[in-house]
């Protein structure tokens, strides 16, 4: 499995470096934290659930397609379609299937009190599409497992999705700015930085809209998407009102933010 993970290293650099520039080239917000040290505590994280990961799920869910593929475990493989139309269906099914859980985790208080220390960034940029809580992505890649094992999805399918699903959160994380006539038709192919962003506002109706992180489609088809913050991409804050301290976004404090305070009180809970 050395490929698999020399495929996704390259995906991640490759496209965290490009949005990078593109961020310090054309930003669309100014910053409101010192970057080095959100990028120190965010980067940090990610190293920790990339170590996690590989410890707790050495073959990772591309390994898992490929035992489901040798056993012929899960619909697509217990029916006969070609190759293009089961891959292309994999895709659109896994990436469904992570718009769900992204609703999951605002909608059940102890999944939220996980989930809200991505939410919990003070600012929106590459490094926020890649800070979620150690616990949450142990709990997403398990969801991801009973996905593959459940529709049959192919190792190659699974790397697919994977890659562009990693590649698109970094990308409409971004601190990019987009002219909003490429804006309106892009968003209607991927979820955009100026899509996505409304969902990390501190307001909570526009928090619990715009859940998707690639396809853009499950939002309008299941009615939770919202064009645009009611004060603009300028003046919305972003963030969560009970952290909002400068230590709050300490490594080790975000760590334990799940923990300290009640998970309670958000919107989609009531």
């Amino acid at each position: 499995m050395a490929w698999e993970a020399a495929v996704r290293l390259s995906f991640f650099f490759g496209v965290f470096g490009a949005v990078a520039m593109w961020e310090l080239a054309a930003p669309r917000r100014a910053l409101t934290t010192p970057k080095a040290a959100r990028w120190l505590s965010n980067l940090g994280l990610v190293a920790l659930n990339t170590l996690l990961l590989r410890l707790i799920f050495p073959a990772a869910a591309v390994g898992l397609a490929f035992t489901v593929q040798d056993r012929a475990w899960g619909l697509l493989n217990n029916v006969d379609l070609p190759f293009w139309i089961e891959t292309l269906g994999a895709v659109v099914f896994l990436d469904m299937a992570i718009y769900f859980q992204h609703v999951l985790f605002h909608a059940a208080p102890s999944l939220w009190r996980l989930h809200r220390m991505h939410h919990a960034d003070l600012d929106y940029d590459v490094t926020t599409g890649a800070r979620f809580h150690p616990i949450e992505i142990i709990l997403s890649m398990l969801i991801k497992f009973g996905v593959v094992t459940a529709i049959g999805a192919s190792p190659g399918s699974v790397l697919i999705f994977e890659v562009l699903l990693n590649a698109t959160a970094m990308f409409n994380h971004g601190n990019i700015r987009i002219p909003e006539r490429v804006d309106a038709v892009l968003r209607l192919f991927v979820v955009t930085p100026d899509m996505h962003r409304v969902h990390h506002s501190v307001e909570p109706r526009e928090a619990n809209s715009n859940f998707g992180f690639n396809l853009p489609w499950w939002d309008r088809l299941f009615g939770t998407y919202l064009p645009q913050p009611a004060k603009g991409h300028l003046g919305m804050v972003i963030g969560i009102k009970e952290f909002r301290g400068p230590r709050d976004n300490r490594l080790d404090r975000m760590l334990i933010q799940p923990f300290v305070s009640p998970g309670s009180g958000y919107a989609i809970n009531r």
